[in-house]
């Protein structure tokens, strides 16, 4: 959105952020998470473009704390893990390191088509594989890349909000 447009935007509706999108179904996954989730981002290895989309679902125009997601900056604090990107040989271990300093329950959230199959990455010289190959996935979210109010639907889903 424009400078022109955000402008345009607040003098018509007096606010910023978009509006609430629909309730999701709270996913079989959340079980147990309580509401609120604790968000980890690991690149595995993504152009990122999923990484800005990531950051724009938690901007103030999407504001997805306002349904109970937070980013934190330790696996040891989170409850998911959004990874993005195929996973190169060099990130093989540590994003299984960063799975298993989580603790139960814990839910792996694929964000975007290259953590699903490899996209356009397959077959690279440095691409271990997809995502599902290294740590279990219980979310995918589609798009290359996603839009935010995907990734934000995706954690409604986990909070239940």
């Amino acid at each position: 959105m424009t400078a022109v447009g955000l402008f345009r935007k607040i003098l018509s509706t007096g606010r910023v952020a978009e509006a609430a999108i629909a309730a999701a179904d709270p996913l079989p996954q959340a079980a147990g998470l309580g509401g609120s989730v604790q968000v980890r981002h690991v690149d595995a290895g993504s152009c990122n473009g999923c990484e800005i989309e990531i950051g724009q679902a938690f901007s103030p125009v999407y504001d997805a704390e306002r349904y109970g997601a937070r980013l934190v900056a330790s696996p040891r604090h989170a409850d998911v893990l959004t990874v993005t990107g195929p996973v190169t040989v060099n990130m093989v271990e540590p994003l299984r390191k960063r799975w298993r300093a989580m603790p139960e329950p814990r839910v792996v959230v694929a964000v975007g088509d290259c953590a699903k199959d490899c996209g356009m990455f397959a077959g690279g010289h440095g691409v271990a594989g997809p995502v599902s190959q290294v740590v279990p996935v219980d979310v995918h979210i589609p798009g290359c890349p996603p839009e935010p109010a995907a990734i934000v639907a995706a954690l409604r889903g986990l909070t239940g909000r």
